[in-house]
């Protein structure tokens, strides 16, 4: 069983309501720039590629080994992090929160919410 938050779209906007599990993603650990791009996180995309280059700079002066594992911790938090960034996403976009859902499965869960 997972927890989902529900979210409603727009008064007027034919679509269905989103649902966001509250795990870790894995998607965004492993390819950032995909899970980004996916989710239309635009902004952390940008903010995303400024840090890894920023890295790419930052590996000259401590070394290949230690700009790699400051890559792999902030590829791990974004794992942890992007629940929260899709929530704040969709609020931004004017998607209202419903309220938490526990199912199985993200399919379920929507259509908790359609009932």
């Amino acid at each position: 069983m997972t927890l989902y938050a529900i979210f409603d779209p727009k008064p007027g906007k034919p679509a269905l309501p989103a649902v966001v599990p509250e795990t870790f993603s894995w998607l965004a650990a492993i390819l950032p720039p995909v899970f980004l791009v996916v989710h239309g996180l635009w902004l952390e995309l940008v903010a995303w590629l400024l840090k890894v280059a920023a890295l790419v700079v930052l590996s000259r002066f401590i070394g290949d080994g230690a700009a790699f594992l400051l890559y792999v911790v902030a590829a791990i938090w974004l794992g942890f992090a992007a629940a929260g960034l899709r929530r704040h996403a969709l609020q931004w976009r004017g998607w209202t929160f419903r309220g938490p859902r526990i199912a199985p499965s993200a399919d379920l869960a929507q259509l908790e919410a359609l009932q």
